[in-house]
């Protein structure tokens, strides 16, 4: 219940946000930024082992502006999920990603696709996995961009027990550059 109003009211105010900012970055992602999000997860295992949660984390990486309109970039984030598996399926506890970033500058908002690795780590075992996904990014100002990201989380043979699990996530970001 609590999760359901927190994204009820951090939707609106970052969509509100995004649209009364001017774009001051004028069209260079280039550099080094930080940030941190919230977001919201579902895991889907086998059998009764699904559960919802929100999460939040922070995240840290670099993008290089390649002229064109073409964006490239890598990151690393951490996301902690707390997730309730349900049926004893014990807890998804965090999901740590490092991702390879590729986008197109569309004017004031930065579309991108990501894929990289991911390591989720839970009460039955830890476990590597594949990580791919979608994102937009707006400036803010000079310094500040927010965007948000739907990701897709595989993990296969998890815990060594046989058992896959899928993960999406849709996560809402503030990052500072520098």
């Amino acid at each position: 219940m609590a999760r359901s109003r927190t994204m009820k009211l951090l939707v609106p105010a970052l969509v509100a946000v995004s649209m009364a900012a001017a774009p001051a970055m004028a069209g260079d992602w280039s550099g080094a930024y930080l940030g941190l999000g919230v977001g919201y997860g579902d895991a889907d295992g086998p059998g009764a082992r699904d559960g919802e949660a929100a999460s939040f984390g922070g995240h840290i990486g670099y993008n290089f502006d390649l002229g064109n309109r073409f964006v490239m970039g890598g990151e690393l984030e951490y996301d902690r999920v707390n997730n309730d598996l349900g049926a004893g399926g014990g807890t998804l506890d965090e999901i740590g990603r490092l991702k390879v970033k590729a986008g197109y500058d569309f004017g004031p908002v930065l579309g991108y696709g990501v894929l990289g690795a991911a390591r989720a780590t839970s009460t039955f075992g830890n476990e590597n996995g594949l990580v791919y996904g979608l994102g937009l990014a707006m400036p803010v100002t000079d310094y500040l961009s927010v965007s948000g990201e739907v990701l897709r989380h595989q993990f296969k043979d998890f815990g060594g027990a046989g058992n896959d699990f899928d993960v999406n996530t849709f996560n809402l970001r503030a990052s500072l550059r520098f």
